[in-house]
């Protein structure tokens, strides 16, 4: 049950990383999220029945939803969209696309393709304990993607994306266009979203195109919880492992639910119920904890 716990934090984890980057560091509410994840799942089934390596459908699964979130930033600079509006249609469009991509079904299986995570645990069973090789395959993945975040984040453009989130108008005296800033982050986030919902993919076992249904609600609901969490700092290392731990902390109260719910009647509809609560009582604790930290890069 612990392992199954990291397991699926981390993957979502890196959902809820692309989440960070769009709400808190670009200020940019972004609803795409639902129609990319399950979009990187369409990809990368779909890229392994082809027969193609599971790397390279990866980094297929990651240009798509890259794409995805270049066209929700396209909407909200070039139509003057709202954002929050800008991410619904692109999200809408993208059930469609999404079913597309799988052959006009809606759901589609791959349990007896040679994923990555099959090849991996091949190639380590008799070196790891089986029932740790994917934990630890998903935790150097995960620190592999923060590693490379925080980088990029200490980087002028990456730094020039976080005053922007700060102060739009500050970055536009600069000279810098924020209509450029906003297509790169937005396009970034999904793309780490994207990513996320082709590993939950092979961990599944299928792709279907409910399966990002409220997962903005739980990436949300990470983040929140990784901020309440955090020590005050504006570090960007330290932000990005909260992101990471407050998943793992949201996936470890989902699993308990699904598991013991049943002692108060829960049934498995009622999951989305308790995310909303967990939520709003994040809120209120935040609110009482009067915890505002401005994204800051330091070295």
């Amino acid at each position: 049950m612990i392992e199954g716990i990291f397991v699926e934090g981390l993957i979502y984890g890196i959902m809820v990383l692309g989440v960070f980057i769009s709400f808190r560091i670009l200020d940019f509410p972004d609803l795409t999220v639902d129609g990319s994840f399950p979009l990187g799942a369409a990809l990368m089934v779909q890229c392994l029945l082809s027969g193609m390596n599971g790397w390279v459908a990866l980094l297929v699964a990651f240009a798509g939803g890259v794409l995805a979130g270049v066209a929700t930033a396209l909407i909200h600079n070039h139509l003057r969209v709202p954002n929050l509006l800008a991410g619904i249609l692109t999200m809408t469009m993208l059930y469609s696309v999404n079913i597309r991509i799988l052959g006009n079904r809606a759901n589609v299986p791959i349990l007896d393709q040679p994923t990555i995570l099959k090849q991996v645990t091949e190639k380590f069973t008799g070196i790891i304990p089986d029932e740790y090789i994917l934990l630890v395959f998903f935790v150097i993945v995960a620190l592999v993607v923060k590693v490379l975040l925080d980088l990029f984040f200490r980087t002028d453009l990456g730094m020039t994306l976080g005053a922007m989130g700060n102060n739009e108008q500050m970055v536009i005296s600069q000279g810098v266009n924020p209509k450029t800033l906003k297509t790169i982050g937005v396009g970034l986030s999904n793309g780490l979203v994207a990513i996320s919902g082709a590993f939950a993919a092979q961990y599944l076992g299928f792709a279907d195109v409910g399966l990002g249904q409220g997962i903005i609600v739980s990436g949300l609901a990470s983040v929140m919880i990784g901020e309440f969490l955090m020590l005050k700092s504006n570090r960007i290392g330290v932000l990005t492992f909260c992101a990471l731990a407050g998943s793992i902390c949201f996936y470890a109260v989902m699993y308990v639910g699904r598991f013991y719910g049943y002692v108060i009647h829960m049934t498995p509809s009622d999951l989305n119920l308790i995310k909303g609560v967990l939520i709003i009582v994040l809120l209120i604790m935040t609110q009482a904890k009067k915890l505002k930290v401005p994204f800051k890069v330091a070295k």
